[in-house]
């Protein structure tokens, strides 16, 4: 092979390595002349090397990468409510773990206390100023969309996050207001009930729990052997405890039992109230029997629910209706807030609540995300909204804060589907109940709460001696007046 051959094949090396280089780039382009004089051209071939003097001009491309520029920073207000024994960290933890795939984003959570956060959020919703992201109750969440704040996912983003089917049933009920078309939040965590027991006084009376549980009879029947065990000093616990009128639990602790008798709170339209129906007031009337019967301590009444899970912790109930937020308080140090050294730890136990004639019912409430109109950063927003529902970040915070996840493919996890007492919460689900996501439930759930409070007041006797027969249709149906006048004004859809 001649000179002029390895010359021209020399050239063909270098222009393909420079196109091989521009074929990985696509940035800028341009072109540069270079001028080579008497450069030596070396190429080898085995064992020949040919070298032959040149002078000549080269055109030539040269890719140009400039430099990226640094992603825009971005600030995302979060507003969340006080979940768990500490809000603010596991929710810290969070966003760190968001901001290792997102450097340029920062979190700033505000941590809204319960009671203050319903004026603050309908302020914001009115004012247009409100946070990127927000923590609304399930109940809470078709009021605030209602008012235009929040803004829709539409159908691509939701499929990002694996769906409606992603998501617990009666969670995903209350992210979809009735009649809107829209879908406004997403589920982030859930709240349901199940009863929580001492399995040493259980023992000790000679009962067993699964039958204890079956039915309202059953479960009847071993308060009032509890309650007999009692007075005759085998025991010290009283049987139940369970809050009254100054909670803001009310409605969820009577619903089960409404919906157990066969009874509901609206009809199938949202036009009229039917929790006076006398179904439901079969309920009604078990419910408030408990404290007649004479199985709570005499003040229950007019405690809150963290006094009366109090009680249960100190061993002066045997038995209780609550959350999965006992779990974690169970296993959690007195000196991080919990309770872990008590003897109510040492023999917690769980049970779904009884089947009443129309079947086993269970109150499932809990928190939705939601993002807002107001956002600067809506798709960042989104993004957040999209890590907060992924599987790892459900199983860590929901961990953290003492709930269960909203993700199905999280609240499968061992975590929780296969201890002893969180898996219990999980099968409750199966039985679990919302409210209708409708504009006029926060109103209506205030009428609701004032009508229960004051009826608890009857079955204590601050109005005279309680008669069951005549009190409790008189209260609820002086709430059917008001709650109908709600949804006469379109309140229900």
């Amino acid at each position: 092979m001649n000179r002029k051959v390895w010359f021209v094949l020399s050239l063909l090396v270098i222009a393909a390595m420079l196109l091989g280089a521009c074929a990985q780039a696509t940035p800028q382009v341009v072109k540069e002349t270079v001028v080579v004089t008497k450069e030596k051209v070396v190429t080898k071939e085995v064992e020949k090397v040919v070298t032959k003097e040149v002078e000549k001009v080269v055109t030539k491309e040269v890719v140009v990468t400039p430099t990226p520029k640094p992603e825009e920073p971005i600030t995302l207000k979060v507003w969340i409510m006080p979940n768990g024994p500490d809000p603010l960290g596991a929710m810290q933890e969070e966003a760190k773990e968001f901001q290792k795939l997102h450097p340029n984003v920062t979190v700033e959570v505000e941590v809204l206390d319960w009671g203050a956060a319903w004026p603050k959020i309908t302020t914001a919703a009115t004012s247009g100023e409100g946070p990127d992201i927000s923590q609304l109750g399930t109940t809470w969440t078709a009021s605030i969309a209602a008012m235009g704040a929040l803004r829709p996912f539409t159908k691509d983003e939701i499929a990002a996050m694996g769906g409606p089917e992603n998501f617990v049933e009666a969670s995903w009920q209350t992210c979809n207001p009735v009649g809107s078309g829209f879908t406004v939040a997403v589920p982030w965590f859930v709240d349901t009930r199940a009863v929580l027991y001492r399995s040493d006084v259980y023992e000790k009376v000679g009962i067993d729990p699964d039958e204890a549980f079956q039915t309202w009879e059953t479960f009847d029947a071993a308060l009032a052997k509890i309650k007999e065990a009692k007075e005759k000093g085998i025991v010290d616990t009283y049987p139940i405890g369970f809050p009254g009128k100054n909670d803001w639990n009310v409605l969820h602790n009577f619903a089960p039992w409404v919906w157990g008798a066969g009874g509901d709170l609206l009809n199938p339209g949202n036009t009229a109230a039917v929790f006076n129906s006398p179904e439901a007031i079969e309920g009604v009337k078990f419910y408030t029997s408990l404290y007649t019967k004479g199985y709570t301590p005499p003040d229950v009444l007019e405690l809150n629910s963290a006094q009366v899970e109090g009680l249960f912790i100190n061993g002066e109930i045997a038995t209780i209706i609550s959350g999965p937020w006992m779990v974690k308080g169970s296993r959690t140090p007195s000196d991080k807030g919990g309770w872990a050294d008590s003897e109510a730890a040492k023999y917690l136990a769980a049970h779904e609540i009884p089947a009443g004639p129309a079947g086993r019912y269970t109150f499932v409430g809990g928190s939705n995300l939601t993002v807002w109109n107001s956002s600067k950063h809506p798709e960042m927003a989104v993004e957040f909204v999209k890590f907060l529902t992924s599987k790892e970040s459900q199983i860590r915070y929901s961990s953290n804060i003492g709930m269960l996840p909203a993700v199905k493919a999280a609240l499968a996890d061992p975590t929780f589907s296969e201890d002893p007492l969180y898996s219990v919460f999980v099968n409750a689900l199966q039985h679990g109940k919302s409210y209708p996501a409708i504009p006029a439930w926060g109103a209506i759930e205030n009428v609701m709460v004032k009508a229960l409070g004051a009826l608890w007041d009857d079955v204590a006797g601050v109005n005279g001696p309680f008669d069951p027969d005549t009190m409790i249709p008189a209260r609820l149906n002086q709430a059917k007046k008001e709650v109908d006048a709600l949804l006469a004004v379109g309140g229900g859809q």
